[in-house]
């Protein structure tokens, strides 16, 4: 879910998801475990509930080409090749026969100058060429009784790209052969973000890396899973339970406040059900001008409330949220506590 309230894009990729809710996610299952299925894209990896999916469509794989009945091949068989070979001999062999060296010599010349036969296309190569690509099927999907409960909130984990050794390359390009392709180069290893410089002082958070400070509420932890996970946060945190989190993140500032605060609501909007926008408002946060939005929505079978706050810090905006659930006794109290939170926000820190 945390990765649909920063705003991240369902990429095209491998497989179409279809969800019950009936939104579309396309990419690349990895893994299946704890009834999730962990899906690649291009923007990182997403947990799905097993029981949110409706069905999955797999791509299908292109077959290779065939060749065409015109065309000629591009290469022999092994077998034609040394029949080829042996006629080629046998022709560069003159017959010894009692006549003058003139005639020998052109017949020799003759022989040595005429090409190969070419080879045949059988019909049966492109028969199966085109039928080795599987028919398209669809995956229906049952609700499972063994899904996790409902207060727990995944969180993607994108694991770091392995680097391929240098020694493994070297020695697999020495033993292919002249003839084989060239062996694609090695990945280069995917950037890591730099290193958060932070700490708590009692009820307060300082992040010395992104200059900022805020309170932190008693009982609150930093959700270290969150902040790997998402590309845009900076830091994550909220109660044992996960029922009430407090995500802050980065964007570069592409366009007005007011335009980037409704696109990322739009990005919000797509990981929830029922989404229901409740409030929107210009305001200023840490002294600097904001657009807070504040909204209710279903997840994991919750009813979430939500606060968004959009900060124009320079070039890049501070985003802040904030979401508590809706359907609990103490949602008055948690509400209160974010609102603190977002109210204390001190971008003089170093």
């Amino acid at each position: 879910m945390l990765t649909a309230l920063l705003g991240l894009a369902w990429p095209a990729a491998a497989d179409e998801i279809r969800l019950r809710s009936g939104k579309t996610i396309s990419g690349e299952i990895v893994s299946f475990e704890e009834n999730m299925f962990k899906v690649k894209t291009d923007f990182g990896f997403v947990l799905i509930e097993k029981s949110k999916i409706a069905s999955i469509l797999p791509s299908k794989t292109k077959p290779k080409a065939a060749a065409k009945p015109g065309e000629k091949p591009t290469g022999k068989p092994a077998a034609e090749k040394e029949n080829a070979s042996d006629k080629s001999e046998k022709r560069e062999t003159p017959r010894i026969e009692p006549a003058p060296a003139g005639k020998a010599e052109t017949k020799t010349e003759k022989a040595a100058d005429s090409p190969p036969p070419a080879a045949k296309v059988e019909k049966k190569e492109e028969k199966t060429a085109a039928s080795s690509a599987p028919p398209a099927q669809t995956i229906p999907m049952t609700p499972d009784s063994s899904s996790a409960p409902a207060t727990r909130v995944s969180v993607p984990t994108a694991p770091a790209a392995a680097p391929v050794p240098a020694t493994a390359s070297a020695s697999s390009a020495g033993s292919s052969p002249a003839n084989s392709p060239a062996a694609s180069p090695a990945l280069p290893p995917v950037a890591q973000p730099p290193q958060v410089r932070e700490d708590v002082q009692g009820n307060i958070y300082t992040n010395h890396t992104h200059g900022f400070r805020f309170y932190k509420a008693p009982g609150w932890h930093l959700i270290e899973d969150a902040r790997r996970a998402l590309p845009n946060a900076v830091v994550a945190m909220g109660t044992e339970d996960h029922s009430t989190m407090l995500i802050a993140g980065l964007e570069t500032a592409k366009e007005p406040l007011d335009a980037a605060a409704a696109a990322i609501e739009e990005r919000l909007r797509e990981g929830y059900e029922n989404y229901r926008h409740l409030e929107k408002k210009k305001t200023q946060v840490g002294g600097l001008p904001a657009v807070e939005i504040r909204y209710r929505g279903v997840e994991s079978e919750h009813d979430w409330s939500g606060r968004l706050v959009v900060v124009a810090r320079g070039k890049e905006y501070f985003t802040i949220l904030g979401i508590t659930f809706a359907d609990s006794d103490l949602i008055q109290i948690q509400e209160n506590v974010i609102s603190r939170t977002i109210a204390s926000l001190d971008f003089h820190a170093q």
